[in-house]
Parts: structure tokens; sequence; C-alpha cells
């Protein structure tokens, strides 16, 4: 006589949230498709905010599993490799003369999501694979990956259109795209501190972006995108400092 098997809920919530946002993925695509290009960016930006979100509740509630893993890479490799591309291709490339550059874009931009993530699925099992090391990210993560190579159309909905090089815009994306596969030390923001004589001066930044992300939400992603390229060479300077330092 076998006993029926149960589960806790607490157990659960974690995949369901890595499911609403691989929903928010699905129906950015289904936004682009009707025309409506702020709306698809929002549900990606949605999908950054529950991939953050279903970590942070599974490592709470003590809950992490080979399957909430397995779940949250295949979403984070639709939300941050298919849909951004289909968004970028859809958008700026489709019916004009550098389409196949667009999907070319959209190609690599996958692909290398798809490589990021099976390098993350394998540095679970394997302990000489790693995605982070001395408090840094190995590369940019996918959710970084998908804002920085959105930025063409955070360009766009900036007004401003005039910046229109096709090529270069491509360039941009398969850059960003082998960003992801790099060995680059990125700064971790879990990682991340600060002083606390200057706590103060953080919340009032943050709440000066919340305010611009709610005002001028293009341009303040920009913003954001160019801050974050900026501290590469200062990560990489700050990882062979550290090196150094415990050499």
């Amino acid at each position: 006589m076998s006993s029926e098997r149960t589960i806790k809920l607490r157990h659960v919530v974690p995949s369901i949230v890595t499911v609403f946002a691989l929903c928010a993925g699905l129906t950015s695509v289904r936004m682009s498709l009707e025309g409506h290009l702020e709306t698809a960016l929002a549900f990606i930006l949605i999908a950054v905010f529950l991939d953050a979100a279903d970590g942070k509740l599974a490592r709470f509630l003590d809950t992490a599993s080979p399957f909430g893993a397995e779940l949250d890479t295949l979403a984070d490799f639709f939300n941050f490799g298919i849909a951004p591309g289909f968004l970028l291709y859809n958008t700026l490339y489709i019916g004009t003369p550098a389409a196949n550059l667009g999907w070319l874009a959209a190609l690599v931009l996958a692909v290398c999501c798809a490589l990021r993530l099976a390098r993350f699925n394998l540095s679970m099992k394997d302990t000489t694979v790693a995605l982070a090391k001395d408090n840094f990210f190995v590369g940019v993560p996918a959710p970084a990956l998908a804002c920085l190579a959105l930025m063409p159309i955070f360009i766009h909905l900036s007004g401003w259109k005039h910046l229109d090089y096709p090529l270069v815009r491509t360039l941009y994306i398969i850059g960003v795209g082998f960003l992801a596969v790099s060995t680059i030390p990125t700064y971790s923001v879990k990682h991340a501190s600060i002083k606390r004589k200057h706590l103060a001066i953080a919340i009032v930044a943050a709440v000066v972006m919340v305010v611009c992300l709610m005002s001028y939400p293009w341009p303040t992603l920009m913003a954001i995108n160019l801050l974050y390229l900026t501290t590469l060479p200062f990560s990489y300077r700050a990882q062979k400092r550290q090196i150094a330092k415990e050499s």
C-alpha cells in the first residue's frame, strides 16, 4: 500500500515565478508581432525582474533544485536570447535592405546566449567551470545581455532615428553577444557593497533612477547600458588587482 507523495507549496513558488517570466517573454513576442513595441519591451524588462526574483526566492525559501535550475535556464534562453533578437529583427530590420544583417545579428545573439547558459549548467556540475569568480561574473550575464542588445531600440524610441546605420548596429549586437561568452570579469551586483556613510547617496540615486525610468524610460535605459559598458575596463582591472594581492 503506497502513500500519496506530497510537496510543500513553497517548493514550487520559485518555479511558478520562472514560468511567469517565460510567459512575459512569450507575450513580448506577441506584442512585437502586433506592433506594440513599447509594450513588448516592457514585458522583456518584466522578465528581467522576475528572473532576479525567482533565484532570490529559491535561496530565501531554501528550495533550490535541479528542476528549477533547468527550468530557469530554458526560460532565460527564450527571454534573453530569442525574444530580444526577434524584437530587434521585427522592429529595425524586417522589410529593409539590411534584413539579412538583422537575421544574422539575431542568430548570433541567440547562439551566444545559449552557449553562456550551457556553460552555466556545466558550472553547476563541474567545479572546473565557473561563471562567477572572486565576486565577479565571467562574461556578461544573460539579463544584461538582453538589455545591452536592445540598445538600438532604445535609441530608436528616444527619437534619434537619424542614428540609423544598419551595419554598425549589427556589429554592436554581435559584439554584445560575444561579451556574454567571453571571460571578461564583470561586476556582480549581489556582491557589491558601499560604505555606510554613502548609504544616503545610494538611496537618493536609486530614487532618481526610478523616477527617470518612469518619466524618461528609453533615455534612462540607454544611460544605464552605457554606464554598464564603461564599468567593464574597471571590473577587469579590479579583478587583476585582487588576484595580485592574493598571490
